[in-house]
């Protein structure tokens, strides 16, 4: 049975989509059957793959306010092995339209219970806000990876997830844990980087991967192009980087 990760982080700008794009084509080329949720308004990670949705085209938002199919929405990449359920501006509206739905935490995990199977992996990129499409990722997933960016203000964030993580266990899904902690736009000679680094080490422990996401021109440039770092630059420093977090993920879930 597919695992479900829910990649989630109050703080926007933490390299979060950055890592559902390029996590989910590494996990691929390692040869593992993905699907990655686009849950973000924005569709950064739909155009960071090279997706445009066809007009017509279903998308998260038909998934989960009007209950289609989740198989009618997903549409393969260009990689082998990586397939997205997209988003657009449309997901904005679900908020509003969910709001007395009696099972509105719920959508998004009933839809992916026809599918789960079908995968080895499924991530989804959750918006940067506690509203209900991110309870529905919350709800749905197994595990929640958390980007962590190497600044002062990424420690706040940090409190108002765990803060989350600990309600949404306690009311919507109990089965919750943390799948791990990744540092991002890590620079070693910035003092306040290492400073953070060692503060989220100190309290999340063996939960903080080791590998940490440099700060690379790489991987802001890839998604212009609407492609993953591993095809942008495949020797980047960036795309090394998420081919070594995907050979953790790889090993901490056998």
């Amino acid at each position: 049975m597919g695992k479900v990760i829910a990649l989630a982080n109050q703080k926007g700008g933490v390299g979060k989509t950055t890592t559902a794009v390029n996590l989910s084509a590494a996990l691929a080329e390692k040869g593992k059957k993905i699907l990655l949720i686009d849950s973000d308004a924005q569709g950064n990670a739909t155009s960071g793959l090279g997706i445009k949705i066809e007009k017509g085209g279903k998308t998260l938002y038909n998934v989960i306010t009007e209950e289609e199919p989740i198989s009618s929405a997903i549409v393969k990449t260009a990689y082998d092995r990586l397939y997205v359920c997209p988003s657009d501006v449309e997901l904005s509206g679900a908020e509003i339209e969910l709001v007395d739905a009696p099972d509105r935490a719920h959508r998004l995990k009933k839809a992916l219970a026809a599918i789960k199977n079908d995968y080895d992996f499924i991530l989804i990129d959750c918006p940067p806000s506690l509203g209900l499409v991110t309870l529905n990722a919350l709800a749905a997933a197994d595990t929640v990876l958390v980007p962590i960016q190497c600044e002062f203000y990424a420690l706040e964030g940090l409190a108002l997830l765990t803060g989350t993580i600990k309600r949404v266990k306690k009311s919507i899904n109990p089965d919750i844990e943390f799948e791990g902690v990744l540092l991002t736009m890590f620079n070693g000679r910035a003092n306040l980087s290492i400073q953070v680094a060692d503060e989220v080490k100190r309290y999340f422990r063996e939960k903080v991967y080791k590998t940490v996401i440099p700060r690379n021109i790489r991987l802001s440039e890839a998604p212009g192009f609407g492609e993953s770092v591993l095809t942008y630059d495949s020797r980047s420093k960036g795309a090394e980087s998420y081919r070594a977090l995907a050979d953790e993920v790889i090993k901490y879930n056998r």
